[in-house]
């Protein structure tokens, strides 16, 4: 009662409040059900809100409408140009350029790409800075939003899914609630809410991660608070639903106790805990909804349509081959064929009686003189390669009808010119396929392919080897006069095999029957009213298509003359076939709209013309919807030269249905041919829209004519089911005729696919009993019957749901540019199927992955326009040209553009008419061999379907993090290595200083150093008393000569080998702090000299110590230029030390002080000095002796550098320590002879040995392809048993495998290779020994790596990354994988900072100037609960823990430890984390001209440096393949690509990128780059 009160009184002045509280107050009511709960609040929530709209299944969009029409009609123009209009229309370019205008309107500071040597545009750092478009906004979140907030969430339509609650267990269907009258209270209620947050129209921001606004937050608090879960909502972690057998309350069977607790249990629960139970990387994805305005197609059922009947004449033939006898022998001198040379002169007239002799002759020849009477090469039935070039129609002529005459049958292919041909390899698979061993050729074409050494013709690639047999009659025998060959009638024998090439560059081969062709022949004769004696020029390849059909085969069939036009005369004479037909008086010519352009052009020098013989125009390419732009241009110029409107006939064909239909040329003008005015927005949803020219984006269409006679055409839907369109409703034709394709040859799937389709009606029943063909014509059937073609499935772009015809693009792309500068174009896309949607759980996998969730697809394409540049433009001119038509294309067709190549002249692969090669183009394109001259990627305005930004989650306390860990299962993520024990004498010591001494006095002649010169030979050796008495002289010399004391800090500068060792040790005999630094490169001393300089002064060095070469060079010209050599310290030079010993060598007294500085340069370009004591060195030396069992009988080889971290330690205090004999071999020594240090193993028979990842680089490709002469040199690595990588990074698996795999040969086992893992607080935290189990090496998903999760797949799942174990933990370490930000310890699924306890961690930061105290919590921390006792060191390392199967020597489960990555140096980039490791590892992999890669983030945007290993003309290559492998892979755009030499990017002796100094050099525009690309 109370409520309904509260209700009632609330409702008429805050509904929202009153709904709210009525929620609230059931919520915390004590005794209420689950299901009692849901009941309640939906009948408390049906007063408010309305039935939500029904959701629309169909294709989605986008893009916002596009604009209000112009109210401006455009005015058809008639003008002529130099450039190819194919694609050419008047309306069309004057709506661009209206577009254009408008863009020019706004223009936008963009940044311009620059190539080396050229200006670059300085703009403002905005201009580089893509804009926000993220659809949350901040400002809308007021002070009381926390209720409207609830209401928001409540209110939302239950069509947007339970994923979008972000859970992670899988959940029922969702219900819609019900709706009633009082949604117009509800909607002024919640007016200022954030109704915003549903709009999923627009991008995402996909330059960088946004926070939350407060309505998120408030949101997500309530969501989390919620006492009960509503029924289309899922449920967290272990919460389920109890219900009792039918879901009611039992409330008459059992007691009231009973049912007490019953419904106390089935209260809704507490929320879990998200920190804990919701898998972060499964986040939302950027889902489009669909849109409810996308016109949808209205009409009835669109029925066949029948073509007229086939007209029974009775002097037709019964076959080809029996027309070609008739006029053979009864008119032998009328003219067949007239073929032309380049000057346009008759080459050669063939006769109907010398085709028929001719033809037999070569049927003989064909039948008996290839290979031997018993064994016959060719037999009837047989597939013959019919190559002969298109200016050679003759001898093709010739060879087709012999073919037909021997009953062989003719497969016409184009002449391979060079291995290089486009498609020529496709061609090969042909006609291997089909069996071809005889290929035959005319003597001209026979003498330019290209031969052999030998003067054979050598086997083309991909080409089934081939007998070459020349057709010319010299070369033929005379057939014997009692030979002819038997003239059969047509039946359902192949007659030919024809070849079509797919979009993909792949070529099918199309049977045609012998009944098929003669049927063919016999509708086209009646379609175009064909008569004997007439003459028809033909333009258009006569090997294939309409070509093929009218010029050579119904052209015989009713004793017509041709007259073939070359395309090589075209070329030179575009006007010549309009001369031809007047000089012939032609009353049919074949041509395309290309030929009638190119004659718009040439027709002002061209006088005397007269087309009124000409009674048909065919028009072979009507199908192109952008034809009729030519067709109405051609006769508005030559209407007053005699051409009739009447005579322009455009039909439509295609290989598998042969003509489909045909415009036929009617008397009566006054009944203009159809055409329609359609919307271009209509027909991307493949529905039929008329409107008018004033609208930009319109495309008008023109009839190609009625149906074939004696065909039955429909229109189906594309995909699915052949099912019926409706009148409305863009489609793909279909044909049941006898004149078409039977199959695909050799192809049975296919086949099936194409030639045997049945269409159905909508209410399922079959259309015809006889099989249809589909033809791959999208269009329409309009009145009367017409046949409007509107494009082709081959030329079908899918985007966001919407279809496109590249036709339409490429239109467009011609229009942008009045001044002609574009005069050929071609689009193609790359299918990109981005992610998958399940209603349980998001998850990103690719399309190869099996799947077994119910997955709804979001398909997302990529439209690459590549534009042919007519003449030189200069960069920005380019780019401008490059802006117009991606603002043109995104305007008129409401589709972003990806990639915008523009590629100099002629450059382009063609096909042997001139046409551009798009599938080789596309391959090109793929393997980055394009060769630009300028690129345009446009990745923001066209991925719209990234995963939405990661959200952080609040804080949580460490009490929920406890009970989450205990709840779930997880376990802390620590670890440690065993305990150090005391064993040894030398443990007694507590400074390194005193063993040494010891040594040198039980052990003086042991020897514990030995270095070797880059030949392989012991330069120098010291032993225990050698270094002992050394060091004392450098004592003396500091003491002495320096007047040095107790504390002061000596700079050591030294290059590798026994001075440096000697000097290190005389420092600690003095009572002086060493500092190793590494010396200035002779070369490059302008570069390294002030990185000394900078480490003396900060270490406030009281001198330095160097060889007498150093002091030389410190005090040379160059030098001095480069830093002020007066502010120097004094530099001692160790080359001549004193004869006497110190007076008393310094005993240290206190454990905790300092023993050395350990001064390193970071990846992040830091440079850090970190406090090394006594004890630290001492446990140091002890944990690394156990780890790798170093005694005094071992012989260890390490090629480092020992300037800082575990390389100086290994290198100088290692050795002393445990006893054992070190051979030093520096790194630097392997430039000259990369195999010393392998031989030095080898020879010496070292077991253990330490390298670097640059050593190891080093080797691998110095010695790659020397394996064996090593082997022959007798080098054997079989006795090694641990070759430790040094290194601060995550171990290079690929790097470790290739050396492993690349010295198996010479008895490396895998196994010996390991990887060690330091860092600056802690030098050495993991090493793998020589005891233990074997490396680890899991799989972990990259996308939950992101969101700081490990989950781990198996090997080779979609988005793995394989990671490598960095080596056993020391004894005396422990590690605890803590939250950086919060500091609590983690679970072991999850990824976080590395902190390590151990008595060998460093002291503390050195920089001499009071900073030490900001950096303290590196060395000091502690955790905020759990163990906050312990003192940790922060690694600055992000890693994990996994417990393996594997144990160790205690018999316990190993736990190994996983580096990922810097914390300084990971990148947040849309919340989400990244490592640039793994982005540079796609990198690398795109392009076989990468030679090294970094990459960084710059104001939200990723840059991306590459190094060219190659000619500076692959530059622009590699910017598409490197934004395409970083979007596939890590669904990241790239904001800048910058190409550079090679040696560009920095890196340290330790072979790490130096990414920050690059960074630098990249905002300083230092670094020279070929090429900058700023990705739009």
């Amino acid at each position: 009662f109370l409520i309904s009160s509260l209700s009632s009184l609330f409702i008429p002045l805050f509904p929202s409040l009153a709904l709210s509280l009525s929620i609230y107050l059931y919520l915390f009511a004590g005794d209420i059900t689950q299901k009692g709960y849901e009941k309640k609040r939906a009948k408390l929530i049906r007063a408010y809100f309305p039935h939500p709209p029904p959701l629309v299944n169909g294709p989605m969009s986008h893009r916002a409408p596009l604009g209000p029409p112009s109210a401006a009609r455009f005015h058809r123009r008639r003008t002529s140009g130099t450039r190819d209009e194919r694609y050419r229309s008047d309306v069309h370019t004057e709506a661009v350029q209206a577009v254009l205008a408008r863009h020019v309107e706004r223009k936008v500071a963009v940044p311009m790409p620059s190539k080396r040597r050229s200006l670059v545009v300085q703009t403002s750092m905005d201009a580089y800075t893509p804009p926000d478009s993220s659809s949350g906004s901040e400002e809308e979140a007021g002070p009381g939003d926390d209720m409207s907030a609830m209401e928001h969430w409540m209110s939302r339509p239950s069509h947007l899914g339970p994923a979008h609650l972000g859970s992670t267990s899988s959940s029922s269907s969702s219900t819609q609630s019900g709706g009633s009258g009082n949604a117009g209270r509800l909607a002024d209620s919640l007016a200022h809410t954030h109704i915003s947050h549903l709009n999923h129209s627009a991008p995402p921001d996909v330059t960088g991660y946004s926070s939350d606004s407060p309505h998120s937050h408030t949101e997500r608090h309530h969501m989390a608070n919620m006492g009960t879960i509503a029924r289309n909502t899922q449920k967290y972690g272990n919460a389920e639903r109890m219900e009792t057998g039918d879901g009611v309350p039992v409330s008459s069977r059992v007691s009231a106790k009973i049912q007490q607790l019953v419904n106390t249990l089935k209260q809704p629960r507490r929320p879990p805990l998200r920190e804990f139970f919701v898998d972060d990387f499964d986040e939302l994805l950027e889902v489009q909804q669909p849109d409810p305005n996308q016109p949808r197609p209205e009409g009835a059922e669109m029925m066949p349509v029948r073509g007229e009947a086939l007209g029974v004449v009775t002097n037709w033939p019964p076959s080809l081959e029996a027309a070609l006898q008739r006029w053979g022998t009864i008119s032998p001198k009328a003219p067949c064929l007239t073929s032309l040379d380049t000057a346009g002169k008759p080459l050669y007239v063939l006769t109907y009686g010398k085709l028929w002799s001719r033809s037999i002759k070569l049927a003989y020849n064909i039948l008996h003189k290839l290979g031997s009477k018993q064994e016959p090469m060719v037999r009837p039935g047989d597939r013959v390669a019919l190559v002969f070039p298109n200016n050679d129609p003759v001898a093709f002529m010739v060879a087709f009808y012999g073919c037909l005459l021997a009953e062989v049958v003719p497969v016409p292919i184009e002449v391979p010119l060079s291995r290089k041909d486009a498609g020529s390899q496709q061609i090969g698979f042909l006609l291997g396929s089909c069996g071809v061993t005889v290929a035959l050729t005319s003597d001209a074409c026979h003498k330019g392919l290209p031969k052999s050494a030998t003067g054979e013709i050598p086997q083309f690639k991909g080409w089934p080897k081939l007998l070459w047999f020349v057709t010319e009659s010299k070369h033929l025998s005379k057939p014997p006069r009692d030979w002819f060959p038997h003239i059969k009638d047509a039946n359902n024998d192949t007659a030919y095999i024809e070849y079509k090439t797919c979009k993909d560059g792949s070529v099918l081969g199309v049977t045609v029957t012998r009944i098929a062709l003669l049927t063919h022949c016999q509708a086209l004769t009646q379609s175009c009213s064909y008569t004997e004696a007439e003459t028809i020029v033909n333009v258009l390849d006569f090997k294939k298509d309409v070509g093929l059909w009218n010029g050579i085969l119904t052209s015989v069939m009713n004793m017509m003359h041709v007259i073939s036009v070359p395309y090589s005369l075209m070329k030179v004479n575009p006007l010549s076939w309009i001369q031809k037909v007047c000089q012939y008086k032609a009353k049919v010519a074949c041509v395309k709209s290309r030929d009638m352009h190119w004659a718009l052009v040439a027709h002002k020098d061209q006088k005397d013309i007269n087309l009124s013989s000409l009674r048909m125009l065919l028009v072979a390419d009507g199908s192109n919807p952008w034809s009729i732009s030519s067709c109405d241009a051609f006769l508005n110029v030559f209407q007053t030269k005699g051409l009739r409107a009447d005579v322009i006939c455009p039909c439509a064909s295609s290989p598998e249905a042969l003509t489909v239909a045909i415009r036929r040329s009617v008397e009566d003008s006054s009944q203009p041919p159809g055409r329609g005015v359609l919307s271009m927005q209509g027909l991307t949803y493949s529905v039929v829209r008329v409107d008018t020219e004033e609208r930009l984006s319109v495309l008008t269409v023109q009839d190609v004519g009625t149906v074939t006679p004696g065909g039955l055409v429909c229109v189906v839907k594309p995909e699915g089911i052949p099912q019926l369109c409706q009148t409305d409703e863009i489609g793909e034709f279909c044909v049941c005729s006898i004149a078409t394709g039977t199959s695909y040859y050799g192809l049975t799937g296919m086949t099936k696919n194409t030639f045997e389709v049945y269409p159905v009606s909508s209410s399922g029943g079959l259309v015809s009993e006889y099989a249809f063909v589909r033809t791959g014509l999208l269009g329409f059937i309009g009145p009367g019957g017409l046949v409007f073609i509107t494009g082709k499935m081959d030329g079908l772009i899918m985007v966001s749901g919407r279809r496109h015809n590249a036709d339409d693009i490429v239109a467009t792309a011609l229009a942008v540019e009045p001044m002609k500068f574009v005069y050929r174009g071609s689009c193609f896309f790359k299918p990109w199927t981005w992610l998958f949607r399940s209603f349980g759980r998001t998850s990103f996998v690719w399309t190869t992955c099996f799947l077994n969730h119910n997955f709804t697809i979001i398909p997302q394409q990529r439209i690459i326009p590549l534009s042919s540049l007519s003449l030189s433009l200069s960069l920005s001119l380019s780019l401008s040209l490059s802006l117009s038509l991606s603002q043109a294309i995104d305007s008129i067709h409401g589709v972003g553009v990806f990639c915008l190549a523009l590629v100099p002249a002629n450059t382009l692969p063609k096909t042997p008419l001139g046409g551009i090669h798009l599938s080789e183009i596309k391959q090109l394109y793929l393997e980055g061999g394009l060769h630009p001259c300028n690129v345009l990627m446009c990745p923001h305005t066209c991925v719209t379907n990234l995963p939405k930004p990661r959200q952080k989650q609040p804080e949580i306390g460490p009490a929920s993090v406890m009970v989450g860990n205990l709840v779930s299962g997880k376990r802390i993520a620590q670890a440690s290595g065993r305990d150090l024990g005391q064993t040894d004498d030398n443990d007694q010591f507590l400074f390194l200083s005193e063993v040494l001494q010891w040594r040198a006095q039980t052990t003086p002649d042991h020897i514990l150093y030995t270095l070797l010169s880059s030949r392989g030979a012991v330069s120098s050796s010291l032993t225990c008393l050698q270094l002992h008495k050394r060091a004392e002289r450098v004592a003396a010399l500091l003491m002495e000569r320096a007047g040095l004391q107790e504390g002061d800090h000596v700079a050591l500068v030294y290059p590798p080998g026994i001075d440096l060792i000697a000097a290190f040790y005389g420092s600690l005999y003095a009572g002086c702090v060493p500092i190793t630094v590494r010396p200035p490169h002779p070369q490059n001393i302008a570069t390294t000299l002030p990185t000394v300089k900078m480490i003396v002064e900060v270490s406030h060095s009281a001198c330095v110590m160097t060889t007498a070469v150093i002091c030389k060079l410190l005090r040379s010209k160059e030098a001095t230029a480069t830093v002020d050599i007066r502010n120097w310290p004094p530099v001692l030079d160790t080359d001549d030390l004193p004869k006497k010993k110190p007076p008393a060598l310094y005993k240290p007294t206190n454990p905790d002080g300092l023993a050395y500085l350990d001064f390193s340069v970071s990846t992040t370009g830091m440079l850090a000095g970190v406090q090394m004591s006594h004890n630290a060195v001492g446990a140091f030396c002890r944990s690394v002796k156990l780890q790798c069992e170093l005694y005094p009988s071992r012989e260890v080889a390490i090629c480092l550098d020992p300037y800082c971290g575990l390389g100086f330690v290994l290198w100088c205090l290692c050795s002393v320590y445990s006893g054992h004999q070190s051979i030093l071999i520096p790194p630097v020594e392997l430039e000259s002879n990369p195999a010393l240090w392998l031989l030095a193993v080898s020879q010496l028979r070292v077991r253990d040995t330490f390298c670097s990842y640059s050593v190891m680089e080093l080797c691998t490709k110095g010695l790659g392809l020397q394996t064996e002469a090593l082997k022959a040199r007798g080098l054997d690595l079989s006795r090694v048993r641990a070759c430790v990588v040094v290194a601060e990074e995550r171990p290079r698996m690929s790097l470790t495998h290739s050396f492993s795999k690349l010295f198996k040969d010479l008895g490396l086992h895998p196994r010996s290779v390991s990887t060690a893992f330091g860092c600056r607080v802690n030098l050495a935290i993991c090493l793998q020994g020589t005891s233990g189990p074997d490396p680890t090496t899991v799989y972990v998903d990259m996308r939950a790596l992101r969101h700081d999760r490990v989950r781990l797949v198996e090997r080779g799942s979609p988005h793995s990354l394989p990671l490598m174990e960095s080596g056993k933990i020391l004894p005396g370490v422990r590690i605890i994988i803590a939250n950086p930000e919060t500091k609590g310890p983690l679970g072991d699924s999850h990824l976080g900072e590395i902190w390590v306890h151990s008595a060998h961690n460093g002291s503390g930061y050195y920089s001499g100037y009071g900073e030490e105290v900001l950096q303290s919590d590196h060395f000091n921390s502690r955790l905020s609960f759990g163990d906050t006792q312990t003192v940790w060191a922060r690694t600055g390392y992000l890693g994990f823990l996994r417990r393996t199967e594997l144990t160790d020597a205690n018999g316990e489960r190993h736990d190994a430890l996983f580096v990922v990555g810097a914390l300084e140096e990971a990148m947040e980039l849309r919340g989400m984390r990244y490592h640039p490791i793994d982005i540079e590892t796609s990198v690398i992999r795109a392009h076989k001209s990468i030679m090294e890669c970094a990459v960084f983030p710059w104001t939200n945007l990723l840059v991306v440096v590459v190094e060219l290993e190659g000619s500076e003309q692959e530059a622009l290559d590699l910017v598409p393949m490197v934004t395409k492998a970083v979007l596939e892979e890590h669904y990241l755009i790239v904001g800048v690509v910058v190409v550079t030499d090679i040696g560009v990017i920095p890196i340290n002796s330790r072979g790490e990128k130096q990414r920050m100094h690059l960074r630098d050099g990249f905002l300083q525009d230092q670094l020279d780059p070929i090429y900058v690309a700023y990705n739009m």
